[in-house]
Formats: C-alpha cells, sequence, structure tokens
C-alpha cells in the first residue's frame, strides 16, 4: 500500500496524458443531455460523490447516484431520456455496475465507464470509456486507482462544462499541475507520529468534509475501516451537525478535512472549534493554516483549488491509514474480509 500511495504522481501523469485530448468526446457524448447518473460501489462510489460536485458546481447540471438495486433487483423500468450515466469502477469487472450501466443505457441513457482495465466488460458496455493509467495495484486498499478515477471526472468535468457553454469554469492547466502537486505532497515531510500514536488508543472517529473535500473525507474513512478496522464514519460538516456530533468526544475524535481555499472553509475551522467544545480532538486534513490553528494536529494539504485539492487530500488519509494499520500490528495490504474485486447481486 505505501508503495502504490507513491507510485500515485507517475499514474496521475500518466492518466491526464491519455485522457486529457479525450475531453471533447465526453463533452460529445454529454450534449443532448441534462443530467448525471453516476453507478458505483464502495471506493468508486466516493470518487463518484466528487464528479456530483464537479457535474452541479462547475457544469451547472443536476447529479445524483445511482441504486444499482432499483436495475439489478427490482428490474425497474426508468425513463433516463436525457441522462448521461457514468460507471466507475476500477477492475471494470464488478458484475452489478456492468449490468446497471446496460439498464441505464436500454433505458435511454448515453454511457460512459472509468476503469483501470481497457479489456474489462464495463469498458465494452460503454459508449465511452475512460482508462486509468494506475497500472496493476496490488494491495487490496485502493489508492492510485481513487486518485486516478478522480482524475479521470476531472477530465469529464472539462467535457461537461464545454457541452453547457461553461468552459471558463474548469482549468485544464490547473488540472495538468495535479501530479507534480501530488509529488510535492509525498516528498514534504507529513509528521504522522502524533495523530497515530492517538488513534492507536481509540476505537472510533469521525471523518468529515464539505463540498468537494466531502468525498476525501468519505474514502479516508473508508480506508481506516478496511485497513484499520475502526468504527470510521464519513459525515458532511452539515450532516455532523445535525445530531451526530453527539458521538463526537473524548474517545471519539474527529478528522477534519478541507481545502486551502474555498466557501466551505469558514465551516471547516468553526466545525473544530465544536469539537473541541464537545472535549474531543479535532485533526486536520489540508485547510491551511485555519484550520490547523483550530486543531490538535493537522496534516498539510495540496496547494491546488477546491475543485481538484480532494486528488490531493486523500493522500494524506491515505498515510495515516497506512501508518496507523501498521502501527496497531495489521498488515494494510490485506484487511481481512476483503477483496480485490467485490461482486454483489
Amino acid at each position: 500500500m505505501r508503495a502504490e500511495i507513491g507510485e500515485q504522481p507517475a499514474a496521475l501523469r500518466a492518466t491526464l496524458e491519455a485522457l486529457l485530448p479525450r475531453a471533447a468526446e465526453a463533452a460529445a457524448l454529454a450534449r443532448g443531455t441534462r443530467q448525471v447518473m453516476f453507478i458505483a460501489r464502495g471506493t468508486s462510489d466516493n470518487a463518484a460523490v466528487y464528479g456530483s460536485y464537479l457535474a452541479q458546481v462547475c457544469a451547472g447540471r443536476l447529479a445524483t447516484l445511482a441504486s444499482p438495486s432499483v436495475a439489478t433487483c427490482y428490474r425497474s423500468r426508468v425513463d433516463l431520456s436525457g441522462v448521461l450515466a457514468v460507471a466507475l469502477s476500477q477492475s471494470g469487472r464488478t458484475e452489478e455496475i456492468v449490468e446497471t450501466l446496460a439498464w441505464a443505457a436500454g433505458c435511454g441513457a448515453r454511457t460512459l465507464a472509468i476503469t483501470n482495465d481497457a479489456a474489462s466488460p464495463l469498458a465494452g458496455a460503454a459508449e465511452v470509456a475512460f482508462v486509468t493509467e494506475a497500472g496493476t495495484e496490488r494491495a487490496v486498499p485502493a489508492t492510485k486507482t481513487f486518485t486516478t478515477q478522480l482524475a479521470a471526472l476531472a477530465v469529464a468535468g472539462l467535457g461537461l462544462a464545454a457541452a453547457g457553454g461553461r468552459d471558463g469554469r474548469l482549468d485544464a492547466g490547473e488540472l495538468r499541475a495535479v501530479p507534480d502537486e501530488a509529488e510535492r505532497l509525498l516528498s514534504a515531510p507529513m509528521d504522522l507520529a502524533p495523530i497515530v500514536g492517538e488513534l492507536a488508543g481509540v476505537q472510533g472517529v469521525v471523518v468529515s468534509g464539505r463540498g468537494f473535500a466531502y468525498a476525501a473525507a468519505l474514502e479516508s474513512a473508508l480506508k481506516l475501516k478496511e485497513a484499520c478496522y475502526l468504527h470510521a464514519m464519513g459525515l458532511s460538516f452539515a450532516d455532523l451537525l445535525h445530531g451526530p456530533i453527539a458521538v463526537v468526544d473524548s474517545g471519539t475524535p474527529a478528522i477534519i478535512v478541507a481545502a486551502d481555499r474555498g466557501p466551505v472553509l469558514d465551516s471547516a475551522v468553526a466545525l473544530a472549534g465544536r469539537v473541541r467544545d464537545a472535549g474531543a480532538r479535532a485533526y486536520g486534513i489540508g485547510g491551511g493554516a485555519a484550520l490547523a490553528r483550530a486543531c490538535r494536529y493537522a496534516l498539510p494539504g495540496p496547494e491546488l483549488p477546491e475543485w481538484l485539492a480532494p486528488i490531493g487530500l486523500v493522500i494524506g488519509g491515505q498515510l495515516l491509514t497506512e501508518a496507523l494499520a501498521r502501527r496497531l500490528g495489521i498488515d494494510p495490504d490485506s484487511p481481512r474480509g476483503l477483496s480485490k474485486v467485490t461482486q454483489t447481486t
């Protein structure tokens, strides 16, 4: 897992080199559609949350996360004319996702697949397939396949924005800078020991983000569950304050994930204060100096615009997870009960 975390800059470069020239294909596919539906499970579902924010904030399109059981269990017919269906699966071999994408096409949707395997059934089922260039991922917890999915979604976002006449909302030049920024993050000093030492003594943790960073918070929580066996809840700031804040106490700290700038940063800083007021420890990932001052300890985030920040923010969560698993005596490469491809019905 640690080696594959370190491979992310190269994987991101290769993915963007392959996919950026194809943004026009996404734009052509999206023309004539009004909404976007994302089809995914697990880690890919967290990536889909990022895609949803891109579609709505930057491309002005209503977006939703699909419920695959509507297709695979209930066999319901839904009018999907005017919908772009985007299916995500790192392996491209999860039968439920392949079947749901085919169902969406049969209901009138245009279809785009994002996968790490060009020869997969998912790639073959879509009108357009964006294949990430992460290479073989041996550790069960996804790292480089997740960040390259985000990169592929960012390219699709460029296409969606162009199709809707909002080309200026997203900057391809900013996207090209992502691999270098990921490399800088991985090479810069990052003192994980204080947070790892304290998390080693807890049974649960809340990981919270909002807006674009919400996807990174969800994915970091999932990694802590998978590789460290922690009861980790991924929640938006708003949802946390609507009741679950009660679970945050001296035995259940909070990790707050935020971009260094953007309209939700002030909320992140305020949440850290609420967590401290509840007698709990607050840790930060990203959020710049403002969040670092409000937290007990903080890990640096990427110097990226908010729409791209999740690609770098999740790196802190990955490193923290890998280090904590080692501290707990758990092999993060092969967590119990998990396999690389999960089949659901």
